[in-house]
């Protein structure tokens, strides 16, 4: 896969996508955007990768859409992002609901964990790529903010439905309506990040965590658990059991639920194969 504006790597069964736009922040644009979603479906399709990294070079995680896109509204309004579904083309991803096939909705279709590695600001929509991810680490350094309604703009990209299931409504309407910049240990008390971590050791404490799911989870049960997860956004609890019950009985005649005995009994490292 050759990359213009991402870089795209695969390290003892990590891949990590690199927003590779440093001078701008990372500033989001529509070539990244293609390019993120193709290095998502890789990582997607790809037996060898059990765990997805996506963060930014530089300083910066993401600073929202490049202004001259915006500009760009302004003096010839025509919208700076493709809008509606994605390519026919979907890949792995095809399967999932309607909801998460959408232009960003698609990272809770990933059948893998994906973890937002928030290095520095991550803002408008920088906010809504890392919203989708499905776990957020932050340096303590990392900046965030919506700055929809300081841009004359809405809470954009389906934000409006995400952000009060991950933050509460409170919190949520705070965050969108003030458009204020805040920082990491907010993020952290208000539940937008899972963790908080030293700039110097940023990168090494989210690799160290993206090893331990690829090491010593079964893929099954983390593709199953995630996929449980966002369905149950739509489900009754009744629903929520029954998709339980039934997901139960498949992972007991699975492998990796053999495996999961074995090494546990055997006292030695796991050796999960996904099936």
């Amino acid at each position: 896969m050759s990359n213009q504006e991402i870089l795209y790597s695969v390290e003892n069964r990590v891949a990590t996508l690199t927003l590779n736009r440093p001078d701008k922040l990372n500033a989001w644009t529509r070539v990244m955007e293609a390019e993120v979603r193709e290095a998502m479906q890789e990582a997607a399709a790809d037996d060898n990768v059990r765990v997805i990294v996506l963060t930014g070079a530089g300083r910066g995680f993401c600073a929202g859409a490049d202004m001259s896109l915006l500009q760009s509204v302004v003096e010839r309004r025509v919208h700076p992002l493709p809008a509606g579904t994605p390519p026919a083309d979907n890949g792995r991803l095809a399967s999932a609901r309607a909801d998460f096939q959408r232009q960003y909705s698609y990272f809770p279709a990933v059948g893998k964990p994906v973890i937002a590695a928030v290095n520095g600001p991550c803002v408008g929509l920088g906010l809504v790529i890392a919203m989708f991810c499905d776990l957020r680490f932050a340096s303590q350094d990392a900046k965030f903010g919506t700055a929809f309604a300081r841009r004359g703009l809405i809470a954009e990209y389906g934000l409006a439905w995400l952000l009060p299931r991950i933050v509460g409504h409170a919190n949520a309407l705070d965050v969108l309506l003030s458009a204020r910049i805040f920082d990491s240990q907010e993020a952290l008390r208000i539940g937008l990040v899972n963790r908080v971590l030293p700039a110097a050791e940023f990168a090494a404490g989210v690799n160290a965590y993206a090893r331990e799911l690829a090491d010593s989870v079964s893929p099954r049960s983390t593709r199953v658990i995630k996929r449980q997860v966002y369905e149950a956004m739509f489900q009754s609890l009744a629903e929520a059991l029954d998709t339980a019950t039934e997901e139960m009985r498949a992972s007991l005649e699975c492998e990796d639920f053999k495996e999961g005995v074995a090494h546990f009994v055997e006292k030695r490292a796991p050796a999960f194969t996904g099936r």
